[in-house]
């Protein structure tokens, strides 16, 4: 058992190291773009499936309250949290349109539309992203390997060199943090 662990954080850690050396550049963007968003009153709109609505939720709530420095809120929202809005949309217009609807009852031009999907082949995140973008938002999206449909819809693309979705998620997580620190910073101590 012991090997079998060593052997799952070798490959999270060995993973996480080779995303640094070939993604850099799409987490500069992205935290710049956020830092924009920021300073021009918008707002993050996240989204996914699974585990990563529950990362949604917790990227949501580091931008709200804090991640390391005690500073002014910022505004930020999960689509994944409101029951009532989800099953509503999923029974009158098809779970396919959750997160769109919400974008188009949200969303504004100076927002970020942040989608997470692991397989790049989410229909509602993807839906999400169209509509983010028809209204003239910013859209981010944290994949995987499989991210062709996602081109046309992104502006920023945190794409892990993986197809191992528990794998992604760590990423993803690690590499939210990283973008929510750097965004502190530019933002400051209360």
């Amino acid at each position: 058992m012991k090997e079998k662990i060593i052997s799952i954080l070798r490959e999270s850690a060995d993973l996480k190291l080779k995303f640094a050396q070939e993604s850099l550049e799409s987490v500069i963007n992205a935290t710049n773009l956020i830092n924009k968003c920021f300073k021009s009153g918008g707002k993050l709109i996240i989204f996914g499936n699974g585990g990563s609505a529950s990362d949604a939720q917790h990227i949501a709530a580091e931008y709200v309250n804090r991640f390391l420095l005690n500073r002014k809120a910022l505004p930020a929202v999960s689509l994944a949290t409101d029951t009532s809005v989800i099953t509503s949309i999923a029974n009158d217009f098809g779970y396919e349109n959750i997160f769109s609807r919400q974008i188009e009852a949200l969303g504004k031009k100076n927002d970020i539309a942040i989608g997470l999907t692991t397989s790049g082949n989410s229909a509602n995140v993807l839906n999400g992203l169209k509509a983010a973008k028809s209204l003239g938002m910013t859209t981010i999206v944290f994949t995987g390997n499989n991210f062709i449909k996602l081109k046309k819809l992104s502006k920023c693309i945190i794409s892990v060199p993986s197809e191992s979705t528990a794998r992604i998620q760590e990423v993803h997580i690690t590499v939210a943090h990283i973008i929510c620190e750097l965004v502190e910073l530019q933002t400051g101590e209360k």
